[in-house]
């Protein structure tokens, strides 16, 4: 099966037939919708449905794939998601990954910003870059960690996210949004199965194929000197960067997280 016929039949299997206007029953062998079901809501044959689900058809029409996203009640990530699997892509010849690189100008300023935590991820996210900021807020932001993989496997971050599955859920599902261009690259692969054997949490969002691209939000962490924060964050590509991302934390102004992120720049300024 292609990673798009995965894709289908998992997002089949998730809606219940009462989601889209067709009566349920007690009979039903399968969890979801049936395939014939989703060809019916897509106007499109059982047997080229079954052939995308097979994968024996990878790259449908940008018509069969509207009509799939609707069938399936799939939102913009998703469907983007969609969309990115059935594009064909060209062999290339792999070359070793050269190692990522935040320039020296990213760097200066983000650590200009001594109140603001501030870190700079690369594929996959793994931290290339942290203002100590960013690494006073949590040692597991700083250069060389992946923070997927530290919010599963390292304990304490179970604590540091006072949302801890809906973080872990957000992470996942934003994942898989940005790796669809390198979903074969032995490093994805790594980390996926890495997490998959170690994390039975992560093993059961992956299986879902959840995507969503989120790139600001709020979040609510647990700091061991200053107590819970609720922080803004903001996630911004940076030009000429491919696949650089800078993260940053906020305080609303006049807030008590505000004071205490001031009080843990403080902190972490060097007396002298």
């Amino acid at each position: 099966m292609s990673n798009l016929g995965e894709y289908l039949k998992v997002r089949r299997e998730r809606l219940r037939p009462e989601d889209v206007g067709l009566p349920g029953g007690s009979r039903r062998r399968v969890p979801g919708l049936r395939r014939e079901e989703v060809a019916l809501l897509a106007g499109i044959s059982v047997e080229y449905y079954l052939r995308l689900e097979q994968g024996r058809d990878r790259h449908p029409s940008d018509q069969v794939l509207d009509s799939l996203s609707r069938a399936l009640q799939l939102d913009t990530d998703a469907e983007t998601y969609l969309k990115k699997l059935s594009t064909p892509t060209k062999p290339v010849r792999r070359r070793a990954a050269r190692p990522e690189q935040v320039s020296a100008g990213v760097q200066s300023l983000i650590d200009s910003w001594t109140t603001t935590p501030a870190l700079v991820h690369g594929r996959y996210m793994s931290t290339l870059a942290a203002n100590p900021m960013a690494i006073a807020l949590s040692p597991y932001f700083a250069p060389g960690i992946n923070t997927l993989r530290a919010a599963f496997l390292e304990p304490e971050m179970r604590e540091f996210y006072e949302d801890w599955d809906e973080t872990t859920a957000k992470a996942v599902a934003y994942l898989r949004s940005i790796i669809v261009p390198a979903i074969d690259d032995p490093q994805v692969i790594d980390l996926i199965g890495e997490l998959s054997l170690h994390s039975d949490r992560f093993r059961t969002l992956w299986a879902k194929q959840d995507v969503r691209q989120k790139t600001s939000g709020t979040t609510r962490l647990n700091h061991p000197q200053v107590g819970t924060l609720t922080l803004n964050y903001e996630k911004l590509s940076l030009p000429g960067a491919p696949q650089q991302m800078l993260i940053t934390y906020h305080a609303t102004p006049g807030t008590p997280s505000h004071e205490k992120l001031q009080l843990l720049a403080s902190l972490t300024t060097p007396v002298g």
